[in-house]
Parts: C-alpha cells; sequence; structure tokens
C-alpha cells in the first residue's frame, strides 16, 4: 500500500469553495464510510477546519494517481470535478507524509505555527478509529505525525507567544479600535476557537463579553473563564445592539447572523459601527451583512495583513521545524526503502531454510543407522556450506567475468562479515 494525501486549504481555494467542500461532523461517519468503498482505498482519514479539507489514505500499491479522490470529493460534494480538481494539492508518498507533518506542526496553517491545528488531527485521528477507518499503516503514520509535531513544539520556539486565526482577529480589531477596553464584545460559539478569542480579549483589557451559543450551558462554561456573561442564540438581536465587535465561529451548517437583524442593530445604535469577523466555515454572518453602512465584515481570508507580521516572527522556528521534519522524513524513507527488501529476503531465506532442513533430514537418517555421529556433522556442515554458497559464488565469477566491479563490491559487502572484509 502507498500513502495519499489530498485536499484545499486557505492558499488553493477562496472561503466560498471551502465551504462546499467541507465536512460536518455529523458527515463523518458516512463519508469514510464511502470513502473505504472506493476502488483500492484501505484505510482513510477526514480532516476538516474552517482553512482546510483534506483526505489521507492508504490505497493499493497499483493504484497510479489521485484522481480518484478528486472525483469522491466532487461527487459527495456534488460539485464539477474540474472546479474541485483546479483547487487541489496532491501528494503521495514520502511527500504526502511530509505534507502531513507539516500540517501538524502548523507549517501550512494560515497563522505560522498556530497550534489548534494539532488539536484538529487528533480529532480527525480518533474519529476515524472510531468509525474503523483506521488500519496498522495510517494509525502508525499518524502517530509518527504526532511525534514530529511535539518535536516541533519542544524543540523550537514556533509555539511561543501563542498566536492562531483567534488571535489574529483579536489583533485586527486592535488595529480599528485604539481602545479595546471600552469596547463591548460579542462572541457566537462556543467551540476552542472562540474560547480562544474570549482569552485573548480579555488579555487585551476587553471586560464585557456575551458568549452567545445554541446551548446556553456550554456558553455559561465559556463565560465563566473570562467573568462575561452568557447566551441563547436568540438573544443576539437584542445583543447587538450594545455590541461593538462581534467574533463569530460556529459549526452550524446555515448562517446564524442575517443582514435584517444587523441592520435592525444598527438602527437602534443610531448607526455607531460594528467590527464583525467571521471564523466560521460555512460562513456564520451572511455576506450581505458587510454591504451594510457602519458596518466592517471580515473572513478569515481577510485577516491575512494581521498574520503576516506574526509569520515573520516565526521564520527562524519555521526553518528549524522543517529541519526536523526533513530528518523524520527521510527515516520513513528509509524504511520504506527497507521494506521493499523484504519478500527478497523472505525468498532468500525460505531456499537456504529448505536447504538446511533437506540436509538435516539426510544427516538424522544417518545417525540413526548408526554412522559414527562425527563424520555425519562433518558431512551435514560441508553438504550445507557448500550448497549456501553455490548460488553466491556462480554470480560473483559471472559479476567478475562481465567486469562489473561495483557490483563484485557490493556483493562483497553482502556476503562477507566485516573482519573478513577487513583482512582480504
Amino acid at each position: 500500500m502507498k500513502l495519499l494525501a489530498t485536499g484545499v486549504n486557505h492558499t488553493t481555494a477562496e472561503v466560498e469553495l471551502r465551504e462546499q467542500l467541507s465536512f460536518a461532523e455529523s458527515e463523518v461517519a458516512a463519508a469514510l464510510q464511502d470513502l473505504r468503498q472506493q476502488p483500492g482505498v484501505r484505510e482513510a482519514a477526514l480532516l476538516s477546519t474552517c482553512n482546510r479539507t483534506e483526505v489521507y489514505c492508504y490505497v493499493d500499491a497499483d493504484s497510479t494517481d489521485l484522481t480518484g479522490l478528486a472525483q469522491w470529493l466532487a461527487n459527495w460534494h456534488n460539485m464539477p470535478l474540474e472546479q474541485v480538481q483546479a483547487a487541489l494539492y496532491r501528494y503521495e508518498g514520502v511527500p504526502a507524509l511530509q505534507h502531513m507533518m507539516r500540517v501538524a506542526g502548523g507549517l501550512n496553517s494560515l497563522v505560522l505555527g498556530e497550534p489548534q491545528i494539532m488539536g484538529q488531527m487528533r480529532d480527525t485521528y480518533n474519529l476515524s478509529e472510531e468509525h474503523e477507518a483506521l488500519g496498522a499503516e495510517l494509525r502508525n503514520t499518524f502517530h509518527h505525525v504526532f511525534s514530529v509535531a511535539k518535536a516541533i513544539r519542544t524543540e523550537t520556539a514556533i509555539g511561543e507567544n501563542p498566536v492562531s486565526v483567534a488571535y489574529a482577529a483579536v489583533s485586527f480589531a486592535r488595529h480599528i479600535f485604539t481602545d479595546l477596553s471600552a469596547s463591548k464584545a460579542l462572541l457566537i460559539g462556543a467551540g476552542e476557537m472562540i474560547q480562544l478569542v474570549a482569552r485573548h480579549l480579555k488579555e487585551q483589557g476587553v471586560s464585557n463579553i456575551t458568549i452567545a451559543n445554541r446551548t446556553v450551558s456550554r456558553a455559561e462554561e465559556v463565560a465563566a473563564g473570562v467573568q462575561g456573561k452568557a447566551i441563547g442564540l436568540a438573544d443576539i438581536p437584542q445583543a447587538l445592539v450594545e455590541t461593538d465587535i462581534v467574533i463569530s465561529c460556529t459549526g452550524s451548517p446555515t448562517t446564524v447572523l442575517e443582514r435584517s437583524v444587523v441592520a435592525s442593530a444598527l438602527k437602534q445604535r443610531k448607526h455607531r459601527p460594528i467590527f464583525m469577523v467571521d471564523i466560521a466555515v460555512p460562513r456564520d454572518i451572511a455576506p450581505e451583512v458587510g454591504e451594510l453602512q457602519d458596518v466592517y465584515l471580515y473572513s478569515v481570508d481577510d485577516l491575512q495583513q494581521a498574520i503576516d507580521e506574526n509569520v515573520r516572527q516565526r521564520q527562524q522556528a519555521a526553518a528549524e521545524a522543517e529541519a526536523i521534519i526533513a530528518k523524520e522524513v527521510e527515516i520513513f524513507a528509509r524504511r520504506l526503502r527497507e521494506r521493499e527488501a523484504v519478500p527478497s529476503i523472505r525468498r532468500y531465506r525460505e531456499a537456504v531454510a529448505s536447504i538446511g532442513q533437506r540436509e538435516l533430514a539426510e544427516a538424522l537418517e544417518l545417525l540413526e543407522r548408526g554412522d559414527d555421529p562425527k563424520a555425519v556433522l562433518t558431512r551435514f556442515e560441508h553438504r550445507l556450506t557448500r550448497k549456501v554458497m553455490h548460488a553466491p559464488s556462480v554470480g560473483m565469477r559471472r559479476l567478475a567475468a562481465d567486469e562489473n566491479t561495483e557490483a563484485l563490491t557490493m556483493a562483497e559487502d553482502l556476503l562477507l562479515p566485516p573482519t573478513s572484509r577487513e583482512n582480504p
């Protein structure tokens, strides 16, 4: 089998396309089951975040390309194959492993070195394991990837001064408002990203933070961490009237905030501006909201300016991380090359074992007949060594006759013990 990786991310696809290719958690089980039924696919995993959708799988060794995975993605999302293929990146074998390591290490993220992707990769692993889509190969590959990602975090400075899409959103708000402490924030959702946003806002001096979520009890848990308050989604229209900053990231398949709701709030605010960041994919805030006067709406794709500053600060750590990955990839590649010899080694061992078994059977027969044990053992040793050495000896004579000195030297390295090579 061989490892394949394919997908789209923030560098190859706009947010609209990423929305169409994303997988809700409720879809993963059925998607994995369907993916496993594709020709040649033996093991599979799906990673779907706001910035990327990726497929990792092991396929039969005779599978020639990644067209089948592209077709599957297109079919699953009812999209034209050409549209999907235009945005897909494709990796096979060692480059696929290298890509997975770069993703888990935060080197392929919108914010260089962001730590959330590691947890998202683990969630991908756990979901694939839960739905029995993993096998020994992909399971071991993920463990190797996680080990490298951990090394990157502990051996480089890429995790210092943590930044993420959440941090970038808050940083962007800081450029808009001269004094964040005077602002009131409404955060929609209660997942890990919103928790990070809330924490960053609190660190920037924002004391008035409201968490809105479909499950109010979950919103209360997040709000408690920043001394904020919790509301349900139905209370958002009223909360908007007093809100300066809105940052949203839910898992809703449909929009949470419509133009009419925001327009009504603006009227009551006497058109005091609202800064909004929609981190979710699919988007939580209807794009038409951005057309309203006094609303500054940004998507994850609009955060690049704030993110670039963090990228510059992490270039040296990223170079060190790439060196770690390169070393581990070479180890993996060497193991793959070694595995290619397994069938040959097995055949060689079976051939030698067959000779030994035949000679042993004859020796035991002579001993049972009463022949001298010393003579029997001497005969056994002579015949066994002669037969084992026959094929290599013939081959080496042929190499010498053909003046193939390089192959002859390799044969000596394989067949002669180190002491014999040192003292010819």
